[in-house]
């Protein structure tokens, strides 16, 4: 699958998982709570679609409206950290996917893209501990889990590890 296939793939997985994404309702008594679907943030469906045509720079504004406005979406804080990483702004794209994971502690997404992340930044130690995460959530396997490991052989290979 080419690089331009996964980001489709990815983003259309956000959007798919995103627009269903199930929030609590509160409630006042009797332990009870109601549920409701939580539609997806405009800016967030927008910034998919830069994310998708490979337009990173135009993704960071609608983003950081987002988390501006939510600063409990884990995958707005990822798909900004995807996009500062393509941008090689890298030391943002860490604090952003960190900030995911306080979120979400187990956002694949984030995992996998923070290790890729510390790749780049010739840290594999680092990578290995998110794919080590992922090795424990990803029972029966996942992409995010394979991804990574592939990125860190591809790595290994490359710098004689």
């Amino acid at each position: 699958m080419c690089q331009t296939q996964r980001v489709l793939l990815v983003c259309a997985l956000m959007l798919l998982t995103a627009g269903i994404a199930m929030a609590d309702g509160g409630g006042g008594g009797g332990g009870g709570s109601e549920t409701f679907l939580k539609p997806m943030h405009p800016d967030l469906e927008r910034a998919t679609q830069r994310i998708a045509q490979e337009d990173f720079a135009a993704a960071l504004p609608l983003l950081e409206k987002v988390v501006r406005e939510d600063d409990t979406n884990a995958d707005a804080f990822n798909l900004l950290g995807y996009s500062l990483r393509k941008l090689e702004r890298y030391d943002e794209a860490l604090r952003n996917y960190e900030r995911a994971l306080k979120i979400n502690p187990k956002h694949r997404g984030a995992h996998e893209y923070i290790g890729e992340t510390y790749l780049a930044l010739n840290l594999p130690e680092k990578a290995k501990v998110h794919l080590a995460a992922l090795d424990d959530q990803c029972w029966f396997g996942c992409e995010e889990y394979d991804d990574l490991k592939e990125a860190i052989a591809e790595y290994e290979a490359a710098h004689g590890s």
